[in-house]
């Protein structure tokens, strides 16, 4: 799967979300067509997240350990790779270190 590098005639919101005391951040970003992402980071260390509508989270850079809610197996994905949550469910991410750098869609 190639992930993309960049994305033209986009809204972008300046303000951040912040969670985890800075530890986790990342911008809305809207596309053309109306499709809402969020572009962001995770520095190491271990969170927790909620989902309300499903989720697909890749990763553009560094890596990532995830359990989703309801599952005891963790998987590890890299740049270039992808996992899907749930709506109305959530996931345990772990950074073991360096940052994990993201891009999270939003399905239907």
């Amino acid at each position: 799967m190639s992930l993309p590098t960049h994305y033209s005639g986009v809204t972008v919101h300046t303000k951040a979300n912040v969670y985890f005391d800075g530890k986790v951040v990342s911008h809305t970003v809207i596309l053309a067509d109306g499709e809402k992402k969020t572009l962001g980071l995770i520095y190491a260390g271990s969170y927790h997240f909620g989902t309300g509508a499903p989720e697909r989270m890749e990763v553009v850079a560094g890596e990532c350990r995830v359990t989703l809610d309801g599952q005891t197996a963790l998987a590890t994905y890299k740049a270039g790779e992808h996992f899907d949550v749930p709506g109305k469910s959530g996931f345990s991410i772990e950074v073991p270190s360096g940052i994990c750098e993201y891009i999270c869609s939003y399905l239907a």
